[in-house]
């Protein structure tokens, strides 16, 4: 049965930046950066908190707790003042994961992740190197990091959310993560004053 979970629309500012993508990709990293730069509130990753909690490998069980924190997490970010909150993975995130490597996802997670999903997703691409650190469930090999990113691609695109891959190392990632936020705030502010416009126009 599906916990009981607040409307994400009720909570979440209007723009919402999602980082996503495979394990070891620079996400938490340029969260903080990106937040900071910006001066709005973020979220954590809540399976990567959840596992250095439990300090042994991840199963089947471990999904719908993870789920369950993974919202509480974006929710608490999101009721925080300010226009603009940045997310270390969502629950999208969790649901891909627990596809991929269960081949089980709880249908509340499927349907609250889709219901919740929105703003602008950047997926960080795999091009930093792999740094192992015993419990993540890859082992940084080629050909698995382009599978899950591939799932990635996938399901933001069938879910139809407005995406662009950040790659690069060092600086070089975070300033055209930063541009591209830049871009998708500038086009936000213009649709909105074109709407109003419009409006006074009638």
């Amino acid at each position: 049965m599906s916990p009981q979970h607040s409307n994400a629309q009720d909570l979440e500012p209007k723009k919402r930046i999602v980082l996503t993508g495979s394990e070891c990709t620079g996400k938490t990293r340029l969260v903080q950066a990106l937040a900071e730069h910006f001066g709005c509130p973020c979220s954590q990753e809540a399976a990567r908190a959840y596992l250095d909690k439990k300090g042994a490998p991840l199963n089947r069980q471990d999904i719908e707790p993870i789920a369950r924190q993974q919202i509480a997490l974006e929710d608490t970010a999101a009721s925080q003042p300010g226009s603009l909150v940045i997310h270390d993975t969502d629950l999208l995130s969790t649901m891909i994961y627990a596809q991929h490597y269960y081949h089980y996802c709880p249908d509340w997670i499927i349907e609250t992740a889709q219901s919740r999903a929105r703003g602008l997703y950047l997926l960080c691409d795999s091009d930093l190197p792999w740094i192992p650190d015993g419990l993540q469930r890859d082992q940084g090999l080629h050909h698995q990091r382009s599978q899950i990113q591939a799932l990635f691609v996938t399901v933001l695109r069938k879910t139809g959310q407005h995406w662009l891959t950040i790659g690069g190392l060092g600086q070089v990632r975070t300033l055209s993560a930063i541009a591209t936020i830049e871009n998708f705030l500038d086009s936000a502010i213009s649709t909105h004053s074109n709407i109003d416009s419009q409006s006074r126009d009638n």
